[in-house]
């Protein structure tokens, strides 16, 4: 039976870390959306009003850099426009790491070194994938000569 528990236990460590090396490109949307439906939350909207608001306001940063990535040219504003989501999936996964770590290791100096490694094996996840959602398709030699 605990040995079922283990497996259960590196299980659910699995999938919340693959979980989190999916959703870190999104963590900007995610912030974004909650800090307005707060916001708006506390200007007296409600909460359907509040989830709302921080819903639009998460799909428009969201469609805003597909946008951006999309029609920006130079490569080094492309690169802007990355980090700019990329920073807070670092931050997520630091957090993330740091939440996991410090109930294995009593040792601070230990705890922020393996969040620090988290966080820029996050990074660099959000970063591949942003950067493979940034890449258009170059059109082929057929498409050219049909043009």
């Amino acid at each position: 039976m605990i040995i079922l528990a283990i497996l259960a236990s590196l299980t659910a460590i699995a999938l919340l870390c693959w979980l989190l090396f999916t959703m870190a490109v999104f963590a900007l949307p995610a912030f974004i959306g909650v800090t307005v439906g707060a916001w708006t939350h506390g200007t007296g909207a409600g909460i359907p009003g509040a989830v709302l608001i921080g819903a639009v306001a998460a799909a428009f940063t969201l469609a805003a850099w597909h946008l951006l990535i999309a029609f920006i040219r130079p490569m080094w504003l492309k690169l802007i426009v990355a980090a700019a989501f990329v920073a807070p999936a670092a931050i997520a996964g630091f957090h993330a790491t740091h939440g996991i770590v410090k109930h294995l290791m009593p040792s601070d100096g230990w705890q922020i070194t393996f969040s620090v490694i988290g966080a820029i094996a996050v990074g660099i996840t959000a970063f591949v994938r942003v950067a493979g959602m940034a890449t258009a398709p170059s059109p082929s030699g057929r498409d050219l000569a049909r043009a």
